[in-house]
């Protein structure tokens, strides 16, 4: 028997403003993730502001604006927090309108069940099925914990949202939503990827050889990642699969490619899997009702022990800086946070236990400051800095020099193979350094 859920729609739906009455002074408030961002509700509560008082609220890898963080510059009503910064976030990072929440994605499930409070979620979602089920969209990764966890779940429908296919909580029945908000929404937002540098194009090259058939890719955020998506893409490799925390316009340049089939998979064979995903209309529009994808909680995409049984996994991310002893820096710079710890962690460990399988992280070997001063991304010693991978987990290294494996290495291993893919016009000044720290051998070969 067919049940209507005509009238129960009907009792909930309300207007924004009347939906944020729910909204209490000293609440906890979660927007989720990515396309999840309710931007008919944080409108409606940002106009809110002086008759509430230290309420706060959690986003990850949202695009601006953010009105609760901008129009309260003194966070005496609204504190905005961060797991994982997109670019907009980390500008008001620098202005201190947003904090940092450490995280390593696989934990995101288990953080909200057992040690966060949430007293209201809003996320946005596609419209309501003939089975009473909203999707969740590219925000499935975090989204569906989220709302368990929450005392009250407001839904905002965003019409152009592509409705995902899941292997579990890619929606929420309306049975467990307390009210629901409509209204115009632009279109998404053409998030294309920047196009990569002949330096990102270098370092993709010295990857490529690494990657065999059959292979599936875990590609980060950023130009390099759309660089090995590029290259691969024009190579002879064939039969790759896709595990992603975050699905990019990479993987589809290599769809279209035909280079990614899912096929050789030895689990979730034939979809590609990710948790959100973030790029152009043409990448949601292939998202959108694809038999072949399926989008997982971050608590399955990112598992270590999941990632593990995938044969020839293969990892790529990238990073700020890696000092001598292989530690890695790849979301601050500094003290200034750029991104989050996200999910390389997770990809390091899960992609080395693989069969086959390899983690890279990569980098440009120096950048130029402000004022065109270059400087090493290979540095002696980190002082002060975050570290976002420790020495004990870093498997590949890749600069536009080349690529070293760490994996087993002792210290002074390390520093020569660092040493090996710094800019030239550096190495001497490295060496210097690791003799220093005792971590060079007198007999090594210059």
């Amino acid at each position: 028997m067919f049940i209507d859920f005509t009238q129960e729609y009907k009792d909930k739906l309300c207007s924004p403003e009347e939906a944020v009455k729910v909204v209490k002074s000293g609440d906890w408030v979660d927007y989720t993730s990515t396309l999840g961002k309710p931007e008919l509700l944080d409108k409606a509560l940002s106009k809110r502001r002086d008759e509430l008082f230290d309420v706060k609220i959690r986003g990850n890898l949202i695009s601006g604006p953010i009105e609760v963080a901008e129009c309260d510059p003194t966070q005496e009503h609204f504190i905005y927090h961060s797991w994982h910064c997109s670019s907009y976030e980390r500008r008001l990072s620098d202005k201190g309108l947003c904090y940092y929440i450490p995280m390593v994605f696989h934990n995101n499930a288990a953080y909200y069940e057992y040690f966060l409070k949430v007293n209201v979620v809003m996320v946005a979602v596609s419209p309501m099925d003939k089975h009473g089920y909203f999707n969740f969209s590219a925000n499935t990764g975090v989204a569906a914990p989220i709302a368990r966890t929450a005392d009250i779940v407001i839904v905002e429908i965003n019409e152009n949202l592509p409705k995902v296919r899941g292997g579990y909580d890619e929606s929420i029945h309306i049975s467990e939503v307390d009210y629901i908000v409509e209204g115009h929404h632009d279109e998404l937002a053409d998030n294309r990827p920047s196009e990569p540098t002949e330096i990102d194009k270098k370092i993709a090259s010295n990857i490529i050889p690494y990657i065999v058939d059959g292979a599936t890719l875990q590609l980060g955020i950023g130009s390099l990642p759309n660089a090995v998506g590029e290259i691969v893409a024009e190579s002879d490799l064939k039969d790759l699969g896709m595990h992603t925390e975050l699905c990019s316009d990479a993987y589809l340049k290599l769809y279209r490619s035909g280079k990614l089939t899912n096929k050789k998979k030895v689990i979730d064979k034939g979809k590609g899997v990710f948790g959100c995903a973030k790029g152009s209309k043409e990448l949601y529009e292939w998202l959108d009702d694809n038999p072949g994808i399926a989008a997982y909680p971050l608590e399955y995409v990112n598992s270590p022990e999941i990632i593990a049984k995938i044969d020839d996994m293969v990892s790529i991310n990238s990073c700020v800086a890696v000092d001598l002893y292989g530690q890695v820096a790849a979301e601050t710079s500094g003290s200034r946070q750029i991104s989050g710890t996200g999910g390389q962690l997770d990809f390091l460990i899960g992609a080395s236990a693989s069969h086959g399988g390899k983690a890279f992280i990569c980098m440009s070997s120096i950048y130029t400051d402000k004022d065109k001063i270059p400087h090493s991304r290979i540095l002696p010693q980190f002082n002060g800095d975050i570290i976002t991978s420790p020495r004990s987990q870093v498997y590949f290294i890749a600069t536009e020099y080349g690529v070293v494996n760490l994996e087993g290495m002792s210290t002074w291993e390390r520093a020569e193979k660092l040493i090996s893919i710094a800019h030239p016009a550096f190495r001497d000044k490295l060496v210097a350094e690791a003799c220093a720290r005792k971590i060079w051998r007198r007999s090594n070969k210059r």
